[in-house]
């Protein structure tokens, strides 16, 4: 799907193209975003603000997202966006606009901020299977490529039963946020046949070493994503530990 098997995970507010771009040395694909689509993921946006977090509002959030990946066509790294929405009205356009980029489209089922919550966006989709069916077909249908961004440790949620629901929808890819449950990726890797990028610690060979061993197909890198010497560090593990080495070898 992309190589090196390794990914920038987004960053609300942050991850951008000028933040694709400094890590293309390293990374085989950057998740732009995340960004709120619809009116009430950007009410609840603008609540996050207000207490000191960063987010992406620019008045158009669609043309944004076209223009960020514009600005990424002659980029050495494969593109992708992960995007918040209430409803699923929106996320058919951002699916066009990324397939129109030869980028990925990520649904975010992922953030757990009350404010976003409340909308029914983020975490909420993973107890809402139907809704979150929806999300991935009517985006699968445009010809995007097509993934959903999902954390562990919920309760009430069969994770790996979940994936495969979102596989049958049309997903192509799961990015799961593994929590302290590294072992989750093992369980969704032998439930479904999703591209699975592991993300949480990512950050030595140590942890590369253990994602691969449960049978990932990448890793992401989330918070030190712009520090260059924490990714060529897990680019060096990530080539060692997938195998890269060898390949390149004459």
């Amino acid at each position: 799907m992309f190589t090196p098997p390794l990914a920038l995970a987004s960053l609300s507010g942050e991850a951008d193209a000028d933040w694709a771009r400094s890590g293309a040395e390293y990374a085989g694909a950057a998740f732009l975003g995340g960004i709120a689509i619809d009116d009430d993921s950007r009410a609840a946006a603008r609540e996050l603000v207000e207490r000191d977090r960063t987010e992406f509002l620019p008045d158009d959030p669609l043309a944004f997202i076209d223009r960020q990946l514009a600005t990424l066509e002659d980029a050495p790294i494969q593109p992708a966006f992960n995007v918040r929405s209430a409803t699923a009205d929106p996320i058919p356009e951002a699916a066009r606009i990324c397939r129109d980029r030869d980028a990925f489209l990520e649904v975010n089922a992922h953030c757990r901020q009350d404010e976003l919550c409340a909308v029914g966006c983020g975490e909420t989709l993973l107890r809402d299977r139907e809704r979150l069916r929806e999300y991935v077909e009517r985006a699968a249908d445009t010809g995007a490529i097509v993934g959903v961004k999902v954390r562990a440790e919920l309760p009430d949620v069969d994770l790996p039963e979940l994936t495969q629901d979102i596989e049958d929808a049309g997903a192509s890819f799961v990015h799961i946020d593994a929590m302290d449950t590294e072992s989750i990726v093992r369980d969704v890797v032998d439930a479904t046949d999703l591209f699975v990028i592991a993300n949480n610690g990512v950050r030595d060979d140590d942890s590369v070493r253990a994602y691969v061993e449960y049978g990932a197909d990448a890793v992401s890198v989330g918070r030190p994503s712009d520090n260059p010497v924490v990714l060529e560090r897990v680019r060096d593990a990530v080539d060692r530990r997938f195998g890269l080495e060898a390949e390149s070898t004459p």
